[in-house]
């Protein structure tokens, strides 16, 4: 077994971000010895994180409970209380979670993206692509919104429901997609970049709800959203909240919660 020194200071090496359970399984199955580990964010409660660590021929899930109140945040694993995550980490170097302590960080897999459409933002933080484009991603911050690196070196946030995973054994060039390398009517125009800051399409267009949405019983103007819902999409905006018509009311809704009708032009 390896000697454990890696450091845990050193967050991009152990911090995954908001992968799920699965996902973490299946990586740490891939690794060879047991003490190889992970920390992603819980998915049934938001703030929390889970430490995910290979442990003889099963993978283990801690809980790592957020905890803030008057002495500021602290962080707890099983019955112990660390100020930050990389004193748990680091506490257990040297000692056992169940049959083993942690060794070294999961390594972190290469993994391509290809944009199904154009995305254009005036955030500084955005990073904008065409469709087609191939895409490394570098953090998956949240559901929604990932990291990404283009070719050249170019860094930021994109929307996840703009690119679709680039499997290895598939080139974008030998197997073209459908619809690739010809106009769509529903996508405008591309010899603007940057005119419109959403996907270049024409307006009103038909959506079908993807996600479930509840909103705050006290906002008025945010749409309650049913999967398999149709929403006359009437104006996209930069912040993610676009507006539209469902059931004859009009209001808001996030735009990763719909995706538009290829056929609707």
């Amino acid at each position: 077994m390896m000697s454990n020194s890696f450091d845990h200071e050193n967050r991009d090496s152990w911090y995954f971000g908001a992968i799920n359970r699965q996902e973490a399984t299946d990586l740490l199955m891939n690794e060879k010895e047991g003490g190889v580990f992970l920390v992603r964010d819980s998915a049934s409660c938001a703030g929390d994180y889970v430490l995910c660590v290979k442990e003889d021929s099963k993978v283990s899930h801690y809980i790592i409970n957020k905890i803030q109140n008057n002495d500021g945040v602290k962080y707890r694993i099983g019955d112990r209380t660390f100020p930050d995550l990389p004193k748990i980490l680091s506490f257990y170097k040297l000692h056992y979670l169940d049959t083993t302590p942690l060794i070294r960080p999961a390594s972190k897999k290469v993994e391509k993206v290809i944009a199904k459409f154009d995305f254009t933002s005036k955030e500084k933080d955005d990073l904008c692509f065409k469709k087609g484009d191939i895409l490394t991603i570098v953090f998956k911050d949240e559901e929604q919104w990932w990291t990404a690196k283009t070719s050249d070196g170019k860094t930021g946030l994109i929307p996840v429901p703009y690119v679709q995973k680039l499997e290895d054994s598939h080139s974008p060039v030998d197997n073209p997609r459908p619809g690739s390398g010809e106009p769509i009517s529903s996508l405008g125009a591309q010899s603007e970049p940057g005119r419109r800051s959403q996907i270049q399409r024409k307006l009103p267009a038909h959506a079908r709800v993807k996600q479930v949405r509840v909103p705050n019983a006290y906002d008025e103007t945010a749409l309650k959203l049913e999967i398999g819902d149709t929403i006359l999409v009437t104006k996209t905006n930069i912040n993610g909240q676009w507006e539209g018509i469902l059931n004859g009311k009009t209001g808001y809704f996030p735009f990763t919660h719909v995706e538009f009708i290829e056929d609707d032009t």
